[in-house]
């Protein structure tokens, strides 16, 4: 797909507008995190904004495999219009953790098979993979828990959180928070098994932000919804 596309954009140039962009010092500070790019992402979504949606275009950018035009292709197609085997294939090539974050969040959960693929990548063996469907789970946990095993998600968690791969345990432990956040009845639970298992307990977290350490974050969370503490 390295041709023209409708708009007069082609791969090559986006290629070479990124390579513009490339800054040893912020591809220190991606490297760090697991992404190979050197793109400040502030830069690379404007560069998106500027393009707007190209579906083709951004296909062209994706099967590159480079990182950063896979985040640009990210932020340029249309999420609707990836067919189911289309994501799955994308999902299991996306391992850099930032590609795979936002194939997740701004083109899986707006795509029309998310729901199909949640218990299929829930239940793969790749934790990478399975961390996607945690993902997706933690999504409905929030926005439409019902025909969910909650207590059943939280004695996985419990059994298997604490030996986890990072990437998955992640996705894990935010699925704990969130059944202690929106669900009351699941808290003093999920507290527990939080406080137990220590997840992510001393994570470095930055001033004025929440600690990923589940027991905090749902303390604090319920608290700004709620107004009040947690027992």
């Amino acid at each position: 797909m390295a041709g023209t596309t409708p708009t007069g954009t082609t791969v090559a140039e986006v290629m070479a507008e990124l390579a513009g962009l490339e800054d040893p010092k912020a591809r220190a500070v991606n490297e760090r995190h697991g992404d190979d790019h050197g793109v400040n992402l502030g830069k690379l979504r404007a560069l998106a904004k500027r393009l707007k949606t190209q579906q083709e275009l951004a296909g062209g950018l994706w099967e590159t495999g480079d990182t950063a035009a896979r985040l640009v292709a990210i932020l340029i197609c249309r999420p609707k219009a990836f067919e189911r085997d289309e994501l799955d294939a994308m999902l299991r090539e996306a391992r850099r953790p930032k590609v795979h974050d936002w194939l997740v969040n701004y083109v899986v959960k707006k795509n029309p098979y998310a729901e199909e693929l949640r218990p299929v990548w829930f239940a793969d063996p790749d934790p990478v993979v399975s961390s996607a469907g945690w993902a997706l789970t933690t999504e409905r946990v929030a926005k439409k828990p019902e025909g969910l095993d909650l207590a059943g998600l939280l004695d996985v968690i419990e059994a298997e959180m604490k030996d986890a791969p990072d990437r998955l345990q992640w996705a894990m432990n935010h699925c704990l928070a969130q059944i202690g956040i929106e669900h009351p009845e699941h808290r003093t639970r999920a507290i527990d098994i939080g406080e137990r298992l220590e997840v992510l307990k001393d994570y470095p977290t930055p001033p004025g932000c929440t600690s990923p350490f589940a027991p905090i974050w749902i303390a604090e969370i319920v608290r700004r919804q709620h107004g009040k503490t947690v027992a």
